[in-house]
């Protein structure tokens, strides 16, 4: 599992759910496609929602992180890529639920004029390891 630090003597997450460094133990470095909020077959979910394509976006990164014996406690590092900073709320609630203090990857939000189809308002880009004894290969 990663270990995530704030130092005090720089700007504070306040409440948000990010670490300003994280620590990466031993384990099998995973790079995952970006992720965004397709259901299984494809299709969007939560047309015009941010918040519905955020937590499927986290939830397809929970699938692929399985495959392979991780847990999103494993992610190291996220880019977060979203459309309208109104959304941003919204992004943040869905992490602060997946996320705690401690093991919030390191991250950076990226307002993009467009993600691969219209009707997508944000994608994750998340990197994680995962510790030997956990790891497994697909």
């Amino acid at each position: 599992m990663a270990h995530g630090y704030n130092p005090q003597d720089v700007w504070q997450p306040n409440g948000r759910a990010f670490s300003q460094g994280v620590i990466q133990g031993p384990g099998h470095v995973v790079h995952l496609t970006g992720q965004v909020g397709w259901d299984a077959n494809g299709r969007v979910v939560g047309v015009g929602d941010a918040e519905a394509q955020m937590e499927q976006a986290v939830d397809n990164v929970r699938r692929i992180l399985d495959e392979v014996g991780g847990v999103l406690d494993d992610i190291v590092s996220m880019t977060i890529y979203f459309l309208d900073r109104t959304d941003l709320p919204a992004i943040q609630r869905v992490r602060s639920r997946y996320f705690t203090e401690g093991t919030a990857p390191a991250s950076i939000l990226v307002q993009a004029a467009g993600l691969v189809v219209p009707e997508l308002l944000v994608e994750l880009v998340p990197i994680a390891v995962v510790p030997p004894e956990r790891f497994r290969r697909p």
